[in-house]
């Protein structure tokens, strides 16, 4: 019986242990950490002039109508002054200073107020509308004090964050909470990758930072969920994402990101049946930029990029990410899924910025004989030469235009109507007989999913894999 009361107490004592060494207190108290803090973090106030007509009427008067001069102050557009509130902190003893893009976009005159009480004017070294990032040199001779970068990617979730920012312009405003979620995309930016948060971020929060309990920035506070204001969901831009952009915009004034000229989209299930793929991952190449680095290292077209300069592509939305974090001129190695096997293509990355891939332009009218397809329950036309000039194709394209799609059809979800499908199961198709062909074989056997590749309404080459009855 004491030997069994031994080693249960043994028991407890290592279950204690244990829990203790992974579970931390809540913080006593955050003050000497703000206090540290609070000389770096910046309010920052902009503004501009913004052109409005005042003019009341739904029209206008005509020359020479005895009511033109009387009213002719109405439809003189009038200028005024517009301002702006955010935050931002200092990252260098100089006073170079980092906000969000939107803070200061069009602004002419840029304020930094700086310990809430010594004002600077500011001017703007870069700026990148993708990422939402701006960096800004307080005009100053004087010594600041600057904050240092955190590695973000360290960043736990339920992890404790402060944040510092200028709230509905209540400048100093220290906010704590823990870090609810990562890797998160919410439609804001080209590039999104935010860290999310519960620690309470207001209008005016935008482009302060959000620090760990070191001290050491992992984020920028960008966005909130909540017209009205915080409710609990705060969005910041990772530190380590961030320093890349803020490190090129000192240095060059823009950015300079690797390009690799794919237009990708998502790995489905059916996708990767089809492709014979074990499981939904990687990103799957919609279409290749003319005389682009892929082109020119012959990814094709239905490729499916699994790793990309060593790192392996889990989800679509990573490798865009990976891509514009690779140095410009860069020679990377790119693991491809192709015809059932991997197959490794080395390609020489050019730089996005100076890129002109993908240009949308406008959609015909249908104009030739329209012929319905049964299987899919759509009516296509033939593509013509006026399509293709208009909606700037290759020369040489080839395919049937959706005319039609009914709401039982398997496409309804998946194509709009003047959406153009181009291939069958990879192969071209010229006709709707074609078409067709590849629909009865495709049910004959023991699949019964098509893949098909297409143009969207935006001309966007994609593909998609769609079940049969």
């Amino acid at each position: 019986m004491k030997k069994i009361k031994i080693i249960f107490l043994a028991l407890v004592f290592t279950f204690n242990y244990s829990f203790n060494a992974f579970a931390k207190g809540v913080p006593e108290s955050f003050a000497d950490l703000a206090e540290k803090l609070m000389p770096s973090v910046v309010n920052i106030s902009t503004t501009q002039t913004v052109v409005t007509n005042t003019n009341p009427f739904p029209f206008t008067f005509p020359p020479g109508s005895p009511f033109e001069d009387m009213f002719k102050e109405f439809g003189t557009p009038q200028e005024r002054k517009s301002s702006a509130l955010g935050s931002g902190f200092i990252i260098d003893a100089k006073g170079i200073v980092v906000t969000n893009n939107h803070v200061i976009q069009g602004a002419e005159d840029i304020i930094v107020r700086v310990n809430g009480e010594d004002e600077f004017k500011a001017k703007v070294i870069g700026a990148d509308p993708l990422s939402d990032i701006a960096v800004l040199q307080i005009e100053s001779e004087e010594t600041f004090i600057p904050v240092e970068f955190g590695d973000s990617d360290k960043a736990r979730i339920g992890d404790w964050v402060i944040a510092i920012g200028n709230p509905f312009g209540l400048g100093g405003t220290v906010t704590s909470g823990i870090i609810s979620a990562r890797n998160r995309s919410i439609g804001l930016s080209r590039y999104e990758d935010y860290i999310q948060t519960d620690a309470s971020i207001n209008s005016g929060n935008s482009g302060g930072p959000l620090f760990d309990m070191n001290g050491d920035v992992i984020g920028i506070n960008t966005a909130i969920l909540g017209r009205s204001g915080s409710i609990g969901i705060g969005f910041s831009i990772p530190s380590n994402s961030a320093k890349i952009v803020i490190d090129q915009l000192i240095e060059f004034g823009e950015t300079k990101r690797g390009w690799l000229g794919v237009r990708i989209q998502e790995v489905t299930q059916e996708i990767a049946d089809i492709e014979k793929l074990d499981k939904p991952r990687g990103a799957l190449v919609a279409s290749v930029a003319e005389n682009s680095p892929s082109e020119k290292a012959g990814i094709k077209s239905g490729d499916i990029i699994l790793e990309f300069n060593g790192e392996p592509i889990n989800e679509m939305k990573e490798l865009p990410m990976i891509v514009a974090k690779t140095a410009v001129g860069k020679n990377v190695e790119v693991k491809i899924w192709r015809d059932k096997k991997e197959i490794f293509k080395t390609v020489l990355l050019g730089r996005l910025e100076t890129s002109e891939d993908f240009k949308a332009s406008k959609e015909p009218e249908p104009t030739l004989k329209e012929t319905e397809i049964e299987n899919l329950k759509i009516t296509v036309r033939k593509l013509n030469d006026e399509d293709i000039k208009s909606r700037s194709l290759p020369n040489q394209t080839t395919g049937l235009v959706i005319t039609k799609i009914a709401e039982d059809s398997p496409l309804i979800k998946s194509l709009a109507v003047n959406s153009i499908i181009l291939e069958a199961q990879k192969r071209k198709i010229r006709n709707e007989n074609d078409l067709n062909q590849a629909i009865k074989e495709v049910m004959s056997s023991n699949q019964k999913t098509i893949l098909l590749a297409i143009y969207n309404t935006e001309n966007q080459r994609r593909y998609i894999g769609v079940k049969l009855d």
